[in-house]
């Protein structure tokens, strides 16, 4: 084979790689092609060790200027394709660095002693993809049955989103507030420091995450400035309920 047969193959050769959907983590294999999965396909990876991890940036289902009475378009586009994009590939490097068992996202957000840049990037890409997917620009109400479970953990509905809202005003600093089920399947809120979520064991409260608020300050800032409040209220009005019930275990 001559030099420029050589090159071509190699070229064709290299370009037959596909990238695993963005909350599922595919394992590569030199001999073997790659599959197309599914968000909730889990991984053939015989080892139970992530040790060759592509993330992707979830799409999001609506356009950035979609909500502009409650979060401006610049806000949205820098928060989605510069900070989210920023810990996907962040989160992608540190596993290369640092191989953590797990099959998928969640699975590896619950180790023990995450590797810093693990568990700062991958708590940066869990958070995000939750929050951008319990968004809708559409008018969304909460179903009877969700409803009622909001009444019997927080006394009304008011009382649920008040209590919600100030988990995030009261968060110092970076971090997110949150809705989520403990063992029991009981409905609670809580909060997290920087990217951390309470599928971590670093968290003051476990619990499965059904609904989570971004207060770190890239994410309401040009439009409300230092008003973190009035944020937290406006984004009531955009959340998707039926997401959110669904999301329950």
């Amino acid at each position: 084979m001559n030099k420029r047969k050589f090159l071509k193959s190699a070229v064709i050769a290299t370009t037959g790689l596909t990238i695993a959907p963005s909350v599922i983590l595919s394992s590569c294999n030199s001999n073997k092609k790659e599959e197309k999965k599914s968000m909730d396909t889990e991984v053939k990876n015989t080892s139970n060790t992530i040790d060759a991890t592509i993330f992707t940036l979830p799409k999001l289902n609506y356009a950035y200027n979609a909500f502009t009475d409650t979060i401006d378009a610049m806000t949205m586009e820098i928060h989605y394709s510069k900070h989210h994009q920023g810990y996907v590939n962040k989160l992608n490097k540190a596993l290369k660095e640092n191989p953590v068992p797990g099959k998928t996202l969640v699975e590896l957000l619950k180790n023990n002693n995450l590797p810093t840049g693990v568990r700062n990037n991958g708590g940066g890409h869990f958070n995000h993809s939750l929050y951008w997917d319990i968004l809708t620009p559409n008018e969304s109400k909460m179903s009877d049955r969700f409803k009622n479970s909001i009444v019997e953990n927080f006394n009304s509905v008011e009382a649920f989103k008040n209590e919600l809202a100030s988990a995030g005003k009261k968060r110092f600093g970076s971090g997110w507030a949150w809705l989520c089920q403990d063992m029991d399947k009981k409905l609670f809120i809580t909060s997290t420091p920087n990217q951390d979520n309470p599928l971590m064991t670093v968290a003051d409260r476990q619990g499965h995450p059904i609904l989570g608020i971004d207060v770190w300050e890239h994410a309401y800032y040009l439009k409300y400035q230092n008003k973190r409040g009035e944020y937290l209220n406006n984004i009531m009005s955009i959340i998707n309920w039926e997401k959110v019930e669904n999301k329950m275990l």
